[in-house]
């Protein structure tokens, strides 16, 4: 975070659309740069390249899961913000600590979700 160029975020979504409409609602919070990747491979090579201020992870992407991409890119860098957006939110229910968005999306939704994964008071 601090970055000076702004907030960046990393999309990770196998549908392009979707990404693209993420990236949208997140431009409208106020991120200035995006990442899109789809698989977990892809993922972490994009945060080490430039360490996300968010992750927005779909949970079934290609060559593995959101979650096997998160868990590696906060093993190499620490702590990150999460927001998962899928249409398989069971998969992460189980995890308490998880900031969860469900398919289709709801803009609203995943703004107060981003916020509260950024630490941000939601309008």
């Amino acid at each position: 975070m601090g970055d000076p160029l702004g907030r960046h975020a990393l999309i990770i979504e196998d549908e392009m659309l979707i990404a693209l409409e993420v990236e949208a609602l997140l431009e409208e919070l106020g991120f200035v740069s995006f990442d899109i990747a789809d698989s977990p491979s892809e993922a972490l090579r994009c945060a080490e390249d430039r360490r996300p201020d968010l992750i927005t992870a779909d949970i079934r992407i290609i060559g593995g899961t959101g979650i096997e991409a998160v868990d590696a890119i906060t093993a190499a860098l620490g702590p990150i913000p999460v927001v998962y957006v899928t249409g398989n939110p069971d998969l992460v229910a189980r995890q308490l600590t998880v900031t969860v968005v469900d398919k289709p999306i709801v803009p609203r939704v995943l703004a107060a979700a981003c916020a509260r994964a950024c630490g941000i008071l939601a309008a």
